[in-house]
């Protein structure tokens, strides 16, 4: 190991695409409970994107530099963790480097036949899944999940959660093809939003008890009609606008619940719980077949800014992963 490593930088502090840089930048050091990772590759998420234009500021403590999910070799071990493992982590940040440090008990195996990109593809999904459609979403087996996005990393990821857990699914996509794609993922019913009221689907399929929304704006008003009695409505994003009408007695009358929430902020602890939680329920999915992440993209580290644009263009189905 050398001290200096390379890692992606904002020049200029915030900016397109265009502005994310390779650089030089000290190698990070493990605090006690802290492994150090050489990253093999990263995972690229809209959250980067809002941290790279200045919205979604690092937490007290992460790196500065972009970078939620990785998977690589252990190099400093700590807890349950020895160098030469292999793994997959959640980050407050950093994730585009040559390195990483991370809470050890934020770090998953590598699932058996998987390897470093299609591991990368798997924490910040999951785990905002796990949180979103399983805890605040409370989705139990025979009810009806329906998700917004369905060939987005966190679409196609909840798409095949859900049906493992014995959910029925409705997905929504922008697009005949995706539409497709998130039929062969095996969602029950899917919706080209362009050319279907995503809502009137719904209502002739019985309704969604729980509906995971990453675009907001004007879907929301839909959301509700869609929505079954004592239904939930969670939120993950606004894509589609960050503002909306909220007709309060229509809630009281579907005794709707409307949720949503953020991972990155979330406490080391309440992570530590929720990674425990996702090996414990997911991780069975996984061996079992049931769960295989979509990588739609990979560039080289040093092309982040290409990979931010690729995902900004929004034709991508899964996910982009850098290679590092």
């Amino acid at each position: 190991m050398t001290e200096m490593m390379t890692a992606i930088a904002v020049e200029g502090g915030k900016g397109p695409a265009e502005a994310l840089k390779p650089v030089q930048v000290a190698r990070p050091a493990p605090a006690d409970g802290q492994i150090l990772i050489r990253v093999r590759a990263a995972g690229v998420n809209r959250p980067d994107i809002l941290q790279r234009l200045g919205g979604y500021p690092p937490p007290p403590g992460a790196p500065d530099t972009i970078g939620l999910e990785v998977a690589g070799e252990v190099v400093i071990g700590a807890g349950r963790w020895k160098a030469g493992d292999k793994v997959c982590a959640l980050l407050g940040g950093g994730g585009y480097a040559e390195y990483a440090v991370c809470d050890a008990r934020h770090a998953l195996p590598i699932p058996e036949g998987f390897d470093f990109v299609q591991a990368a593809a798997l924490p910040e999904t999951v785990f905002t899944v796990y949180a979103n459609v399983f805890e605040h979403g409370a989705l139990k087996p025979g009810e009806t999940l329906m998700v917004h996005g369905a060939t987005s990393g966190i679409g196609t990821t909840a798409i095949q959660m859900a049906k493992a857990h014995g959910a029925k699914v409705i997905a929504t996509a922008r697009g005949a093809d995706k539409a497709q794609t998130a039929r062969a993922l095996g969602a029950d019913v899917a919706v080209d939003a362009k050319a279907e009221d995503f809502a009137e689907v719904a209502r002739r399929e019985g309704g969604a008890d729980v509906i995971l929304d990453m675009v907001g704006g004007d879907y929301f008003a839909k959301d509700l009609d869609a929505l079954n009695t004592a239904g939930r409505i969670v939120f993950i994003a606004s894509l589609g606008g960050g503002e909306v009408s909220l007709p309060i007695f229509r809630v009281m009358q579907k005794r709707a619940v409307v949720t949503g929430s953020t991972l990155r902020p979330r406490s080391a602890d309440e992570k530590a719980r929720l990674a425990a939680a996702v090996e414990a329920l997911v991780w069975p999915w996984i061996a079992a077949g049931k769960l295989k992440p979509q990588v739609d993209a990979t560039f080289p580290l040093a092309e982040a800014a290409k990979a931010h644009a690729h995902l900004e263009g929004g034709a991508h189905v899964g996910k982009v992963v850098l290679i590092a």
